[in-house]
């Protein structure tokens, strides 16, 4: 708990020790490396989403006995720290890893103390389109469904910004809007804008560059966009030493900003892993029919559940199912589990039950079973499922699974993994299922956590045991 004392009328919190000391040995094992933490309170709900390049340097400055919190972090923060009773991470390559993390984490948990990244706004693209004779280049936060190949995402609009104006010297590519087509004959009178004028592009709207041509200084940009640029950077640095060393040092200014603006693009995530769901929406129809075709079946499919599993090193073992109809989720068909059968560590053994316990009478032909089936997890959970279906009499139309790390996509009689974009529709269809079956499992879990806690805690004498209320004496109170 934090305590509070007055001094010359201004109230000053100091951290309890016996509230930290549990802790900062949780703290003291934490991992040097660039991540996410998650602080939680007694009841799992994660209070505070934060990066750090060290984790444990991060975690530990909140907790240290001289940590003066009210003046550095103010007093939203105080009141945090001493709610915290669990700290969660997730380790990162890099720090810039680590942010795109952090915001995506923001966004969809929306933690009550942190100020910042809870907004609706997503972080810029560049953007080459590829559909046009002459492709232009773009920074946009709304980029096109298809038609395009995009870098990004980036930490920095202004940056990128500059960046792109850099590449626009050396390339000379286009940043306008017009439709330029090659066989267009009006071409050859359009008067070009400033950018030809001062050697910035090469005018393809006025027919001065042919299509062969513009789409080699094109390619060359996006073999620059994909690559470290440390060619092109050398170059650059010898250019602004020789400048400077001439004495032209409004030169070599210039030349130092475009340096800066080009290495801004070091600070961007990966354009399949850091996905931004409010930049790609998804039709739920059209992502159905993807997955039909990737599927080979005869329809879109209409009724789809799935199945996740969630312990603590085998406590408190429970199972989650979650239902879809239409691509969108079907609250009442969500059901759960708390697993009987299975003794320790042994998720295949725990799909087992689920399934058995779920389509029990899918199986004798009294109701019908979804039109495909989900399950979180790999291979062998895969097989687990299907060796229940195949002792059933009737057995279901589609049974798949989703593996996390790779996301890869098994499917029942194939032998080897579909792997899928991770902006395919289909993909992300699948994905929102899995995700909310986690979250549904795992909320139940906390919940069995909690219980077994506050009955171990009675049986020990640590907490008094909870009286309800007569039902009398609430309705004479209400």
């Amino acid at each position: 708990m934090l305590r509070s004392t007055f001094l010359n009328g201004i109230q000053y919190f100091t951290m309890d020790p016996s509230h930290t000391e549990t802790l900062r040995e949780r703290i003291a094992a934490l991992p040097t490396t660039p991540g996410v933490y998650l602080m939680k309170d007694a009841e799992g709900r994660v209070l505070y989403v934060g990066k750090a390049k060290d984790l444990r340097s991060r975690v530990t400055s909140y907790f240290q006995p001289g940590a003066d919190l009210l003046n550095s972090r103010g007093p939203d923060i105080c009141r945090m720290v001493e709610k915290v009773v669990d700290i969660d991470i997730l380790e990162c390559e890099t720090e810039v890893d680590a942010f795109f993390k952090e915001s995506r984490l923001i966004k969809d948990i929306q933690p009550p103390h942190n100020a910042m990244l809870k907004d609706d706004k997503t972080f810029p693209y560049v953007e080459i389109t590829t559909g046009d004779d002459f492709p232009a280049v773009y920074v946009t936060r709304t980029p096109r469904l298809k038609g395009s190949k995009l870098y990004g995402p980036f930490l920095s609009a202004s940056a990128v910004r500059d960046a792109v104006n850099a590449l626009q010297k050396a390339f000379k590519f286009r940043t306008c809007e017009l439709d330029i087509r090659e066989g267009d004959d009006a071409r050859r009178y359009f008067r070009p804008c400033l950018l030809h004028a001062i050697n910035q592009c090469t005018a393809p709207c006025a027919a001065l560059i042919s299509k062969a041509d513009y789409a080699a200084d094109v390619e060359r940009l996006k073999k620059l966009m994909a690559s470290k640029r440390t060619v092109l950077l050398r170059q650059l640095k010898q250019e602004m030493e020789s400048a400077a060393g001439d004495l032209r040092f409004e030169e070599a200014a210039k030349l130092r900003d475009r340096i800066k603006a080009i290495q801004s693009l070091d600070l961007s995530g990966d354009i399949h892993e850091d996905v931004q769901p409010e930049v790609f929406y998804i039709d739920p129809k059209y992502g159905l029919e993807k997955l039909a075709e990737l599927l080979d079946m005869e329809n879109p499919p209409r009724s789809m559940e799935c199945i996740d599993i969630a312990h603590l090193q085998g406590g408190e073992m429970v199972g989650s199912l979650v239902c879809f109809i239409d691509g969108r989720p079907f609250k009442s068909g969500y059901k759960r589990f708390r697993i009987n059968t299975v003794e320790g560590i042994d998720d295949y053994a725990a799909i087992r039950e689920v399934i058995g316990r779920r389509y029990c009478h899918a199986a004798e032909g009294e109701e019908l079973y979804p039109d495909v089936i989900l399950i979180d997890g790999g291979l062998g959970q895969l097989h687990a499922g299907l060796a229940v279906f195949s002792e059933m009499i009737i057995k279901p139309p589609m049974v798949i699974a989703l593996a996390k790390r790779e996301e890869e996509i098994y499917v029942q009689a194939k032998s080897s993994p579909l792997r899928l974009p991770r902006n395919n529709p289909a993909l992300r269809i699948l994905q929102h299922m899995r995700d909310e079956a986690h979250r549904f499992a795992q909320h139940y879990h906390k919940i069995l956590r909690r219980k077994r806690t506050l009955e171990e805690d009675v049986a020990t004498g640590r907490k008094p045991p909870t009286r309800k209320k007569p039902r009398n004496a609430r309705r004479s109170a209400s």
